[in-house]
């Protein structure tokens, strides 16, 4: 009896240290850092208002589909001083509208350019991480909020036809950005390498994605802009799922407010028109993490549509949210 009780003791002491070990492991994981070579060139066929735009063509990656990565650096950047960093998703619509499928783009050079000779925001420079389409909906959902529907409905949804295999890998994205790139960049350019010079954003999915990389590494990222953010997660449907599970999971995983800075807005035309009904949510979801109109934004935008065009009109409101003196 003697021996079971201690055999019994030894086992929990096992499984309590193995607890402690994987909370270790979660809790440093984005310490991991893997720097690939990488070479990035000079673009020659994007047209700029300012700066000048460097590209990895492929850029190599142990988690996610090798793809671009430009980087945009300001007029006059120099190595004498240091820049703060803000990573952005869809980087193939960012900078010229002669290269975008939509003929449409953000404007990030025009915007990032006049704001700093102006002196509004801190110098900083853009990464835009490309995205390959088929399977860009995949990259860029949260996949632990898939975790918060129930399995019925998961695999209803796994069932619609897609063009690829029904596999999200959200997190491997966040891996490859905060694990492979941000360490290159880290050691390539002049930058600060905290998180309150580190930023995030992106539009629709994008949206989606920087919440979800702000609430995944928090010690990471210091703030991020979530520009007509997809709240519906997929393409309109009856009886939608997602919205529910990306609000549980944001309410359980969302960063407090303490260092962070948090920017969503939307509009109501095309494909915006469906994310008003959800602003009174991500209100409440804010305001129970302790932020305030100080450090978290959640704009309407009357009669703006879901495109580049409507934001590349008002860029100056995330940027200077995040970025402002």
């Amino acid at each position: 009896m003697k021996l079971l009780k201690i055999s019994i003791c030894l086992s929990l002491f096992m499984v309590a240290c193995k607890n402690k070990s994987d909370d270790a492991k979660k809790n440093t994981e984005s310490i991991v850092v893997e720097k690939p070579t990488v070479k990035f060139n000079p673009v020659d066929n994007v047209e700029l208002s300012g700066g000048t735009l460097y590209r990895a063509e492929l850029f190599p990656s142990s988690y996610i589909t090798p793809r671009p990565v430009d980087v945009w650096l300001p007029d006059n950047y120099s190595a004498d001083k240091k820049y703060n960093v803000l990573y952005m998703h869809d980087g193939q619509m960012l900078f010229d509208a002669k290269t975008t499928w939509n003929k449409q783009e953000w404007k990030v050079d025009e915007w990032a350019t006049n704001l700093q000779k102006e002196g509004k925001v801190k110098d900083f420079i853009v990464v835009a991480i490309h995205n390959i389409s088929n399977i860009r909906w995949l990259d860029l959902f949260p996949k632990k909020a898939f975790d918060f529907i129930d399995a019925q409905k998961q695999a209803e949804l796994k069932s619609i036809p897609m063009a690829v295999e029904f596999k999200l890998s959200g997190d491997d994205y966040l891996r490859f950005l905060v694990n492979e790139l941000k360490p290159l960049i880290d050691e390539k350019y002049s930058v600060y390498t905290d998180k309150e010079h580190t930023f995030v954003m992106g539009s629709s999915m994008g949206g989606l994605m920087s919440m979800y990389a702000i609430s995944e590494y928090p010690t990471i990222f210091g703030g991020a802009a979530c520009i007509s953010t997809h709240w519906i997660g997929s393409m309109p449907m009856a009886d939608n799922p997602y919205p529910k599970a990306i609000f549980e999971y944001m309410k359980i995983n969302l960063p407090e407010s303490k260092d962070q800075k948090l920017y969503f807005d939307y509009g109501d035309k095309t494909l915006d028109a469906y994310y008003p009904k959800y602003a009174s949510q991500v209100d409440e979801i804010l305001e129970s993490k302790g932020y305030n109109e100080i450090n978290s934004k959640n704009i309407f935008f009357e009669g703006a549509d879901h495109s580049e065009n409507s934001w590349n009109v008002r860029l100056d409101q995330p940027l200077t949210f995040l970025l402002g003196i």
